[in-house]
C-alpha cells in the first residue's frame, strides 16, 4: 500500500487529493496549518491520518518528516501543495511581500521535500509532486511576489527531476489554472468558467498511476475558455 503525504490538504486542490488516492486505498497522510480544516477532513475520511503543521515553520517541517518516517519507514509520493496568493504589483507591494511568498510557496516544499529525499533515494522509487500554477510559467498584471514565488518551485521541480533521474525518483510540476477553490471567493464568475479541483486530482493521480519507467515531467491545465481575463468581469 502507498504512502501519500499531502501538504495544504484541508481544503481545494489538497483536499481533493487526499480524497482521490484515499478512494484508491493508498494510506494518506494530510497536513495543513488549521486544525478545525483538518478536523472536519478527519471527520469525512477517518481513516486519514491528519497533522497540523504550519510549512513556513522549519522546526515544525522537520518534526513532520521525522513523525512520519517514525510511523511508516517512507513516503511513497510526496504532494507538495501548500501555499498561499497574494496579489500585487511588484512596484507596490510592499518589502515583506517577496519573503511572505517565498516561505510559504517555496521553502516548506524545498525543506520537506529534502527530509524525506533520502529514503526514496536509499530505495530508488517514490514521486514529488509539487503543484506550481500557470503562475509559474506566465507573467501576469498583479502577479508580483506570488509569481515569482511560483516561478521558483517550478524551477525547483526542473532541478530537482535532473538531479533524482539516476536515482529513480520521478518529479512532476502540476500547474494548474483557475481552480475551484476558497481563493476565488467573492470573485464575480460563474463557477462554469473554473476548473474544479477534482479535475486537478484526477491528474495528479494519473501521474502516479504510471509504471516507474515513466514520468509525466509538467502537466498544465487551464479552464477550457483558457486563462481569466478582464473580458471575464465586463
Amino acid at each position: 500500500m502507498s504512502v501519500v503525504l499531502v501538504t495544504g490538504a484541508s481544503r481545494g486542490i489538497g483536499r481533493a487529493i487526499v480524497e482521490r488516492f484515499a478512494r484508491e486505498g493508498a494510506t494518506v497522510i494530510a497536513c495543513a496549518r488549521g486544525q478545525a480544516g483538518l478536523d472536519a477532513l478527519h471527520a469525512d475520511l477517518p481513516q486519514v491520518e491528519c497533522h497540523a503543521c504550519d510549512l513556513r515553520d522549519a522546526v515544525a517541517v522537520d518534526a513532520l518528516a521525522r513523525d512520519v518516517l517514525a510511523r511508516h519507514g517512507q513516503v511513497d509520493l510526496l504532494v507538495n501543495n501548500a501555499g498561499a496568493f497574494r496579489p500585487g504589483a511588484i512596484g507596490e507591494e510592499d518589502d515583506d511581500a517577496l519573503l511572505d511568498m517565498l516561505q510559504a510557496n517555496l521553502f516548506g516544499a524545498y525543506r520537506l521535500t529534502k527530509r524525506l529525499l533520502p529514503a526514496m533515494i536509499a530505495r530508488r522509487s517514490g514521486m514529488v509532486l509539487n503543484v506550481c500554477s500557470t503562475a509559474s510559467i506566465a507573467a501576469y498584471p498583479n502577479g508580483g511576489s506570488y509569481s515569482i514565488a511560483k516561478h521558483a518551485l517550478y524551477g525547483f521541480s526542473r532541478n530537482l527531476r535532473e538531479e533524482m533521474k539516476p536515482h529513480g525518483v520521478r518529479v512532476v510540476a502540476l500547474l494548474p489554472g483557475a481552480t475551484l477553490t476558497a481563493s476565488w471567493d467573492g470573485v464575480p464568475l460563474p463557477p462554469e468558467r473554473l476548473m474544479p479541483a477534482e479535475d486537478v486530482a484526477e491528474m495528479a493521480w494519473s501521474a502516479w498511476s504510471l509504471s516507474a519507467r515513466s514520468v509525466v515531467e509538467d502537466i498544465v491545465m487551464r479552464p477550457q475558455l483558457g486563462d481569466i481575463g478582464e473580458g471575464d468581469f465586463q
